[in-house]
């Protein structure tokens, strides 16, 4: 059992940066692969970025990695999330997620546990 606390989302304005976190529980947080979605009002929650164990990252899309970096420290129990000129399209809810294997990053489906998410607003 792994339990997620996401923290750091706010209210800022277009063109500024916000990082967040996600703190696991548990002494095994160097076995799961992680990830963050986002989901806005009215729409799908949608993948933003996921961390493979090795700590490699892919990202939904190249307008996502050129702005926002996912780092994870191990040592830490914690996955961030950096997130630079941030735009009012970017508010969501953020979630982090984990799961056991490094397969279909991108879907929310395959994920075994979710944080309770931190709300990030960008005012324009």
């Amino acid at each position: 059992q792994v339990e997620l606390v996401e923290s750091g989302g706010g209210l800022v304005q277009t063109g500024g940066s916000l990082r967040l976190s996600c703190a696991a529980s548990g002494r095994t947080f160097s076995r799961y692969t992680m990830g963050w979605f986002r989901q806005a009002p009215g729409k799908e929650r949608e993948f933003v970025v996921g961390i493979r164990r090795s700590g490699i990252s892919t990202y939904a899309a190249d307008s996502l990695r050129g702005r926002f970096t996912c780092s994870r420290d191990d040592a830490k129990n914690t996955v961030y999330l950096e997130m630079n000129r941030l735009k009012p399209e970017d508010t969501a809810v953020y979630y982090c997620a984990a799961k056991v294997d490094d397969f279909g990053l991108g879907r929310a489906v395959l994920y075994d546990y979710w944080g309770q998410g931190t709300q990030v607003t960008v005012s324009s």
